[in-house]
């Protein structure tokens, strides 16, 4: 996430910036939070969905520097059959403090204009648009439906190289698609187990006036 008017950078990801950010291009004016919506609470939820075995050995290779090979056990026994859908329901009951930290830069008047992105921009970004939609309560749940699906389209042109990565994690084809279910599914999680979005944000402390704030922000 990178918003404008402040050159100083933070790390919001518990575990800190890694290889993997240095591609990032540093602009002026531009204050940028790292903030990762499947930090080590979300790894902890999906290590406990192991059986014993696989549990320990993800351990054991983790401990002796095989983390490829944990990695992979994790994606294919958990993830895999978790789908996209499960994966997204995962990061709402998981993620707590890292999306609340989204939302506190969302309410926070001097973060905009506001970009939210991650690897694919469909997925991690996909949810926090979701809700930030849900919030305004102006779109119709099937345009935001419709909307997610088109991401699909959008990254055709990358499908291949990506498709490598994938399968090297032992993930599937349906890792680099856009579930037509996911927006629907995302709700329902949110209204049965939260009263609705607000009562999510709610319950993450983003209180009702903050939330007012992002609506004010936003449909201006």
């Amino acid at each position: 996430m990178a918003t404008r008017k402040h050159k100083a950078e933070k790390s919001l990801d518990p575990s800190g910036p890694n290889d993997s950010d240095e591609h990032l291009v540093q602009l002026p004016g531009i204050r940028r939070f790292l903030i990762s919506l499947t930090g080590k609470t979300f790894e902890r939820a999906l290590l406990w969905r192991l059986d014993w075995f696989n549990f320990l050995k993800v351990l054991g290779l983790s401990a002796w520097g095989y983390r490829s090979d944990a990695v992979y056990i994790v994606c294919s026994q958990i993830m895999q059959p978790r789908g996209l859908i499960g994966l997204g329901e995962d990061t709402l009951d998981c993620s707590y403090a890292e999306m609340k930290e989204v939302f506190e830069i969302l309410a926070a008047e001097d973060s905009y204009p506001v970009l939210v992105h991650c690897t694919q921009g469909k997925d991690r970004t996909g949810i926090v648009v979701l809700l930030v939609l849900l919030l305004m309560g102006v779109v119709p749940e099937d345009v935001i439906s419709d909307d997610y699906v088109k991401s699909e389209s959008e990254l055709v042109a990358e499908l291949e190289e990506r498709m490598k990565e994938i399968c090297a994690l032992g993930l599937s084809e349906d890792y680099a698609r856009c579930p037509p279910g996911f927006t629907s599914a995302i709700k329902s999680q949110l209204d049965l187990k939260y009263g609705g979005v607000s009562g999510y944000l709610f319950f993450l402390g983003i209180d009702h006036e903050k939330q007012e704030r992002i609506r004010r922000r936003l449909l201006l």
